[in-house]
């Protein structure tokens, strides 16, 4: 028993770990679209690591059940919010910001 919860927390202090870089990423990236992809990616993949190091701690019961729908709906929904917003922001007029030595 003791070995599923050092599991657990693994991936529980990997998705903070995670989280900390998609916050890291906001601040650092020039653009709203890099910033866009830094958090789109980080935060699913964050949650997900948190999710499963839950389901992990509480065993099989119906909270574990709650948890992997809530897993299956972050899954599909932040990615496609992402989408949303970044095609959202090019409609509008937002370019990307480009490399200068291009010119």
């Amino acid at each position: 028993m003791i070995l599923v919860e050092i599991i657990s927390w693994i991936f529980i202090i990997a998705g903070a770990l995670l989280g900390v870089a998609g916050g890291i990423g906001i601040h650092r990236f020039p653009d709203f679209y890099s910033r866009l992809h830094a958090v789109g990616i980080t935060d699913t993949l964050c949650a997900s690591l948190f999710l499963i190091g839950l389901v992990m701690q509480t065993g099989m019961s119906i909270a574990s059940i709650k948890l992997c729908l809530i897993f299956i709906l972050m899954f599909f929904s932040s990615p496609t919010s992402s989408h949303a917003l970044a095609d959202a922001a090019f409609l509008g007029g937002l370019k990307p910001q480009l490399d200068k030595d291009d010119d």
